[in-house]
């Protein structure tokens, strides 16, 4: 009988697990997202969790215990706790953290080719929204640079009123 055996042990021993485990979650602090597995996301999706709440409020015990649970790595602790943890402060919430829920699992429509596993996303909560942002900055910035020819056609696309592109045309003529 499996009484309270928790964890699921993906066909590996306890020494390429734990270095799974490790490696996943590095990955998801450094990258703030990683494609994996369902079956992993699911799993790695509590340790997560757990690391985040521990991050919340530094001392040297719990930023122990995050190095350890991460294999010693300072950078990948560091980002953990200066960069990541802040995130999920919200003054909305008493206590002003919060409260749980700081990984999202989005699964993919096809499944990884070659044994058709099902394939999700473990994503931390407001990375996609992050990611939107810098994506519709870059395209600004890039519309910035264009020639006038191609900031035409990009309005023309979108549809922007014809008062702005009088009055950029009055501007170019100055």
């Amino acid at each position: 009988m499996r009484h309270r055996m928790r964890g699921r042990k993906f066909g590996r021993k306890t020494g390429p697990r734990i270095a799974l485990k490790r490696n996943l979650l590095k990955s998801l602090i450094l990258h703030r997202r990683v494609r994996t597995t369902l079956a992993k996301a699911k799993e790695y999706r509590r340790f997560a969790e757990k690391l985040i709440t521990l991050a919340r409020e530094p001392s040297l015990a719990k930023i122990r215990r995050a190095a350890q649970i991460l294999g010693n790595d300072k950078a990948v602790v560091k980002v953990l706790f200066h960069e990541i943890a802040p995130l999920f402060r919200d003054e909305k919430f008493p206590g002003g953290w919060r409260p749980g829920g700081y990984t999202r699992i989005l699964k993919l429509q096809r499944p990884r080719l070659g044994d058709a596993a099902p394939v999700a996303i473990l994503e931390l909560v407001g990375e996609s929204e992050r990611r939107k942002a810098v994506h519709e900055q870059k395209k600004a910035e890039e519309l910035a640079k264009a020639s006038p020819k191609k900031k035409r056609a990009a309005r023309k696309k979108k549809g922007a009123p014809k008062e702005e592109a009088e009055a950029e045309k009055a501007g170019a003529a100055d």
